[in-house]
C-alpha cells in the first residue's frame, strides 16, 4: 500500500497563487532541475521569510571565494546529518554528488565525514563547521589557527560559520515543518 506524504505540516500554496517574484523563482528552478524542490513550496507559506531565506542562502552558497561549491555543500550535508535533518541531507547530498562529481564521497560525508575520503583541508573545514553547528560557544582562536594551517583565511572561516549557522536554521525549520525530500533527489548524481 502506497501512501502520499504531505511535504509540510503547514499549508503549502499552489504555484499559481504565489506572489509573482516567488512564482518566477520557483518556475526557474523547475525549468533548470525538472522539478520543484519541496523546500520552495513549504517555505512559500510565508512569502517575506521565503525571500529573506533565499537571499541569505544565495549570498552564502553562490558567492565566489576560496571554498568550492562542492565544499559548501559538504558543510551543509555534514552539519545537517548532525542536526538529523533528513530533508537537507537528502537534497544537499544530491547536490554534493553532482558538484563533487563523486557519489561515494558525497554519501560518506552524509553518513560520517570523519571517515570520508576527503582531504585534510576539507576535514579541518568540516571540523570547524561542526563546532559552529553544535558548540559555537566553544569556538576559539585555536580553531582559526587550525583553519589557517590548512590554507583558510578569516573570510573563509566566516563563510564556513555562516553556512553552518544558516543551515542550523534551515535544519530546524525543515524538521519542525516535517519537510519531505522530493523522490527525484535520491537518484540525482548517481
Amino acid at each position: 500500500m502506497t501512501t502520499t506524504q504531505r511535504i509540510s505540516r503547514f499549508p503549502v500554496p499552489e504555484i499559481k497563487d504565489l506572489p509573482e517574484d516567488i512564482r518566477a523563482r520557483v518556475l526557474a528552478v523547475q525549468e533548470k532541475s525538472g522539478f520543484v524542490p519541496n523546500v520552495f513550496l513549504a517555505l512559500a507559506h510565508r512569502p517575506d521569510e521565503f525571500r529573506a531565506f533565499f537571499a541569505y542562502h544565495d549570498a552564502l552558497m553562490d558567492k565566489p571565494g576560496n571554498l568550492t561549491k562542492a565544499e559548501r555543500e559538504m558543510i551543509v550535508v555534514a552539519t545537517s546529518n548532525a542536526n538529523q535533518c533528513q530533508y537537507c541531507v537528502v537534497a544537499h547530498g544530491a547536490i554534493l554528488r553532482i558538484r563533487a562529481k563523486n557519489a561515494l564521497v558525497a554519501d560518506q560525508v552524509a553518513v560520517n565525514y570523519r571517515k570520508a575520503d576527503i582531504t585534510p583541508r576539507q576535514k579541518a573545514m568540516l571540523d570547524f563547521a561542526m563546532k559552529v553547528s553544535q558548540a559555537a560557544y566553544a569556538v576559539g582562536d585555536e580553531d582559526f589557527e587550525t583553519l589557517r594551517r590548512h590554507g583558510f583565511d578569516d573570510e573563509d572561516a566566516w563563510d564556513i560559520a555562516g553556512i553552518a549557522a544558516f543551515f542550523g536554521l534551515s535544519n530546524r525549520m525543515a524538521n519542525v515543518t516535517n519537510m519531505r525530500a522530493n523522490a527525484e533527489f535520491y537518484a540525482m548524481g548517481r
